[in-house]
């Protein structure tokens, strides 16, 4: 959903919106909704963050990372290469998809897993897609629950510890009862070319 700037105006009234992009600007976590779970937030270009969120996940470096981007675009800046095969699949794909990448670029290796992989998603929530438009920036995103503990099916079910160790939490979507599901996640296999479905 493209969000045009009436609605990004009415999210801002409703759902503090220039408030967190004022704090994810200035090195701060963020608890919000995306297409699929709640996640903590925050900006690749502050290293601190990065870390915070790696301690507050209690979690190796990088591992369960995620990079949320809001266009194949911005994907592009990040990725060597897209494949024509994963740029058709992101066009016609209905459910969130996250495409795992070896050797990205223009990233940290703060936000790389320990196979030097990074994931990326393409989000398909409105609030998600204009927050990103507005900071033109990915957001490196990790799921709100601590490593080993079973994710939150909703805002409710979020601990006390995850929430009182971020910096802001949105208003946006705390009142949803059901769990999203959970993304497809698919490499492309280049030597192949062939797409391995990790998760379905």
């Amino acid at each position: 959903m493209k969000m045009t700037f009436t609605n990004v105006k009415h999210m801002a009234q409703h759902y503090d919106f220039e408030g967190t992009e004022k704090i994810l600007s200035s090195g701060g976590l963020v608890l919000l909704p995306t297409d699929t779970l709640w996640s903590v937030v925050c900006l690749t270009s502050h290293p601190i963050s990065l870390n915070r969120l790696i301690q507050l996940k209690r979690q190796k470096q990088g591992d369960n990372f995620e990079l949320l981007v809001n266009s194949i675009a911005m994907l592009k800046r990040y990725v060597t290469h897209l494949h024509p095969r994963l740029e058709t699949l992101l066009a016609y794909h209905l459910r969130p998809l996250t495409m795992v990448f070896d050797n990205p670029c223009n990233l940290s290796s703060n936000v790389l897993n320990s196979n030097g992989q990074i994931h990326i998603r393409v989000v398909q929530d409105p609030f998600c897609s204009a927050l990103l438009e507005q900071l033109n920036e990915p957001l490196i995103s990790a799921f709100a629950h601590i490593e080993n503990t079973i994710p939150p099916i909703n805002f409710g079910a979020i601990s006390s510890e995850i929430i009182q160790g971020v910096d802001h939490v949105v208003k946006y979507r705390q009142n949803d009862k059901g769990i999203d599901e959970l993304p497809v996640m698919v490499k492309l296999l280049e030597d192949q070319e062939e797409l391995e479905f990790i998760r379905e």
